[in-house]
């Protein structure tokens, strides 16, 4: 079955996604384009961002660690998990094109009844961009902060990125692997963690991005890596950056994996910069998949940290 194939409220879990019993919710764009997000759990809201190329099966553990005390609200990037994937032609794959995105989504969620204030910003990888911009536009609205192995500044190494997001961002060869052989994908579910991951985990990673048009946006979600003013992106990353400082008053907890070969101690250095408060949790032997590498950990923290902050 196509991962576009899943409409209205049916399951989207079952064998093919282990440990994602979740309904399905769709809300469709004025583009046209259906977005698919997860909606779980009864109590203050959660909103969780994932990043490339994940979905929101990275979310599945803490969704079902916190259901019992927040609704839990994960959406799929367009383009990403099980949203719509359309090409060049329909959709714009740019940062602002994500925030806006959320933003959409946000206000469809409130008018489906849940709350404009209080909610909780959890962020990972992309998410993290994307999240802190859309956050720092309506700044009240965000009660506290959860932050897994992102950013929203810009790169504090300046234009130096790894080298394998450098060929999938700036060479033809890196975005012919990514569409023909899905290396972005499946090479992070073995590459962005320590842990290896049961085999069935590392087909559910990879699932949604099952043909070459299907995982276009990977491939746009790494060339958009804005690393200097003549990037699309880059002003609005500069802009979120010089903003973020309006929520170091907020509750605030890092949790980060030390072995990750993208966002590593110069991120993480940038968040105790800016968040000196932070509870931090650091994670030695965890990768950028730190909620794989250490979710053991993590879930019962973070749920310890909503309780506490209320």
């Amino acid at each position: 079955m196509s991962p576009n194939a899943a409409r209205g409220g049916t399951a989207a879990g079952g064998e093919r996604y282990p440990d994602y019993p979740f309904a399905s919710h769709w809300f469709e764009h004025p583009n046209g384009l259906r977005q698919h997000y997860v909606d779980h759990g009864t109590g203050a809201p959660v909103l969780m961002l994932h990043g490339n190329p994940t979905w929101s099966y990275y979310w599945r553990r803490l969704i079902l660690g916190l259901a019992d005390r927040a609704r839990c609200i994960a959406p799929d990037h367009i383009g990403m998990g099980l949203s719509d994937k359309p090409d060049d032609r329909r959709y714009g794959f740019r940062l602002a094109d994500r925030v806006e995105d959320l933003e959409r989504l946000f206000q469809h969620l409130v008018a489906q009844g849940l709350p404009e204030r209080g909610w909780t910003l959890v962020v990972h990888d992309w998410g993290g961009m994307i999240g802190g911009a859309w956050a720092i536009a309506n700044p009240g609205r965000i009660a506290r902060l959860v932050v897994l192995n992102t950013a929203a500044f810009p790169n504090p190494k300046g234009a130096r990125i790894p080298l394998a997001l450098r060929l999938g961002r700036d060479s033809a060869l890196g975005a012919f692997l990514i569409r023909r052989f899905n290396a972005f994908a499946a090479g992070a579910t073995r590459l962005a963690v320590m842990r290896p991951l049961p085999a069935d985990v590392r087909a559910a990673y990879v699932a949604p991005f099952d043909t070459s048009a299907n995982r276009l946006a990977t491939l746009r979600f790494v060339q958009d890596i804005p690393l200097g003013p003549s990037d699309p992106g880059y002003d609005l990353v500069v802009a979120t950056g010089e903003r973020l400082g309006v929520f170091a008053d907020r509750p605030t907890q890092i949790h980060w994996g030390r072995r990750d070969f993208v966002f590593d101690d110069a991120f993480l250095a940038e968040w105790k910069r800016r968040f000196p408060a932070a509870e931090i949790h650091e994670y030695p032997n965890a990768g950028h998949y730190v909620l794989e590498d250490a979710h053991e950990h993590i879930v019962p923290r973070v749920r310890a940290f909503l309780a506490a902050a209320r």
